[in-house]
């Protein structure tokens, strides 16, 4: 009898460990999802065989669950390197199969970390029949980094986010927090993670669960929720040639301050701003269609609680004549930032007047090897203003630097 029962046991065992450990054993079917998820994939020499190899186990680990077809999930990878390139179109790989050998497939670049050249290349991807994406479906990119780039990414990636694509960011390194917290959707503790890489395990259910979030319905939904605006985002039910679409909202305590917007029937998403912090908002969208009739569909959105900037001022990239000021976080309530500094000692100042939407400037005509106060100043559209002071020292000059050579010889 003992006989009998000992294999079974041990391959009842044996699941159970599977089950206990993140990312492996058996894993939930997910229905209802339909989207393109993009990941954009550092394969520059900057990451090492070992780091690369575990970031593809990760992202195995990551889409294992998903159902991959033309209605349901596509997938698809980008190098980072000196030259973007795609790995596979959205549309090549339609099986859990096929989309985990791939990545298993999936060899290092080499090269040069040009990130914001990737992203160009993301944005003209997800948005191509020639690349396998669906025009009216959620998009997802997900950057997995080690934190280091060569090349500017602000502007690309704000450009992604304002055409709907929601971002995920995976830092396993030293990353600029500041700039990465700028680049992935908001709020940052949601849409950004920083651990090592053999530690990713531990966020893969986390950032699943988000992902799912994002394309599991297909409905009315809002994403880049902030203290005063959020996207609302809907799935294509109409066209310019049949119709257009209504856009009611309000506080749900306060329906008599609604609010009225129409666009036409191409759009699949709206920006709403100028909102109130800590706020429920009932939103409907009405289809206004000429051929039937649509069904309105409405969603509740609370904003979140209004940011106070700058909670924190960093000082980098010093050098004897410059160094950058940097500060978060950047709510859509502030118009401007200040930047005032000047030397300690000393009662000279300088004033940088900075667009509300910028998170860093250079300060420069600086005197080597000195000691500078400086103070950020946020200038909200409603008056009110909140400054953050912080010290930043130059670097010693060449001619400083060899006078003290030579004093040491």
């Amino acid at each position: 009898m003992l006989a009998r029962t000992a294999l079974p046991l041990a391959l009842w065992l044996h699941v159970a460990l599977e089950q206990s450990i993140p990312g492996k054993g058996l894993q939930p079917f997910i229905p209802d999802s339909e989207g393109d998820l993009l990941f954009l994939l550092d394969s520059s020499g900057s990451v090492s065989y070992y780091e690369f190899s575990r970031v593809k186990e990760f992202i195995r680990d990551l889409l294992r669950p998903f159902t991959f077809s033309p209605s349901d999930v596509q997938t698809s990878i980008i190098h980072i390197s000196t030259t973007p390139t795609m790995e596979f179109p959205f549309d090549r790989y339609l099986s859990t199969g096929a989309v985990q050998q791939a990545i298993r497939d999936t060899q290092q670049l080499m090269g040069d970390t040009n990130t914001g050249k990737a992203l160009s290349y993301a944005k003209e991807k997800f948005f191509t029949d020639e690349a396998g994406a669906r025009p009216d479906v959620p998009k997802v990119l997900v950057w997995v980094t080690d934190g280091f780039s060569t090349d500017e990414i602000s502007q690309p990636m704000q450009l992604l986010k304002d055409m709907g694509v929601t971002v995920f960011i995976v830092s396993t390194g030293r990353g600029n927090y500041l700039q990465l917290s700028a680049a992935a959707s908001q709020p940052p503790e949601k849409h950004l993670h920083f651990v090592d890489v053999d530690d990713l395990p531990i966020i893969t259910k986390e950032l699943r669960d988000a992902i799912i979030d994002v394309i599991r319905a297909k409905r009315l939904r809002a994403v880049d929720i902030t203290s005063s605006s959020f996207r609302l985002t809907w799935p294509r039910l109409l066209s310019n040639d049949i119709g257009y679409y209504v856009l009611e909202y309000a506080p749900t305590d306060d329906p008599g301050r609604k609010l009225v917007k129409q666009v036409s029937g191409d759009h699949t998403s709206l920006l709403l701003s100028n909102l109130s912090p800590e706020t429920t908002y009932e939103v409907v969208l009405i289809p206004e269609s000429n051929v039937h009739y649509i069904p309105p569909q409405t969603t509740r959105v609370t904003t979140l609680e209004e940011e106070i900037s700058p909670a924190r001022v960093l000082i980098s990239e010093s050098r004897p004549h410059s160094f950058r000021v940097s500060w978060a976080p950047t709510p859509d309530s502030v118009g401007s930032y200040q930047v005032l500094y000047g030397p300690l000692p000393g009662n000279s100042a300088q004033l940088l007047e900075v667009d509300g939407t910028h998170n860093s400037t250079v300060v420069e005509n600086l005197a080597p090897n000195t000691t500078y106060l400086v103070t950020v100043t946020a200038i909200y559209k409603s008056g009110k203003e909140k400054a953050l002071s912080a010290k930043a020292c130059t670097q010693a000059g060449t001619e400083a630097q060899g006078y003290k050579h030579r004093q040491r010889a």
